[in-house]
């Protein structure tokens, strides 16, 4: 039902569903509970929202602390993204690395982000709608982000200015970031 491929982050998957197209459009099927726990992926989720953004708008790198730290899976319905997630664990090792991917919604692909993994994205079409599936209800005093900016990855920018919000403008580095994460095998 999906194919999945192992990110350089562990734990964190691009899945490919089957894709239909036919004289009426599309159908795609981003989540299945069964064919998730086959793949040994987390099946629960409280929340689901979506954002609209226009080109060169980047919001990230966020994610909740614990007791309230989630597993996301991200998809683009409209336009594309340039996908981007921070290992935060510590003990990890790839600790502070990060992994891109571009999302769009004439592949149908997903990102699976397990706990412990800061999530943004770069829209680079004119507009691009981004679905997220958060395994915990949003809680604002867990909610948090490093800088998009303080990570070693090559925003596809193109010479332009970016648009980021105040809040996550405001982020700290990630070399000043003291983590609440542990990696777990």
């Amino acid at each position: 039902m999906f194919e999945r491929k192992a990110l350089a982050l562990p734990g964190c998957f691009e899945l490919q569903p089957r894709v239909f197209d036919d004289a009426r459009g599309r159908f795609v099927k981003t989540f299945h509970r069964d064919a998730f726990a086959q793949h040994g992926l987390h099946t629960e989720f409280a929340e689901e929202y979506y954002s609209h953004s226009r080109r060169g708008v980047i919001r990230g790198m966020h994610f909740q602390t614990p007791p309230a730290a989630h597993v996301k899976l991200v998809y683009c319905v409209q336009g594309e993204v340039f996908d981007v997630v921070v290992d935060l664990r510590l003990g990890s090792p790839t600790y502070g690395q990060c992994a891109t991917v571009k999302l769009s919604a004439a592949q149908g692909n997903v990102l699976y982000i397990p706990a412990g993994l800061g999530h943004g994205f770069c829209a680079t079409s004119e507009m691009a709608t981004l679905v997220y599936k958060v395994s915990t209800v949003y809680a604002p005093a867990q909610d948090s982000g490093v800088l998009w900016s303080s990570l070693d990855v090559a925003w596809p920018l193109e010479g332009a200015a970016p648009v980021v919000s105040e809040r996550d403008a405001g982020f700290l580095p990630l070399s000043a970031f003291q983590s609440p994460f542990l990696y777990a095998d």
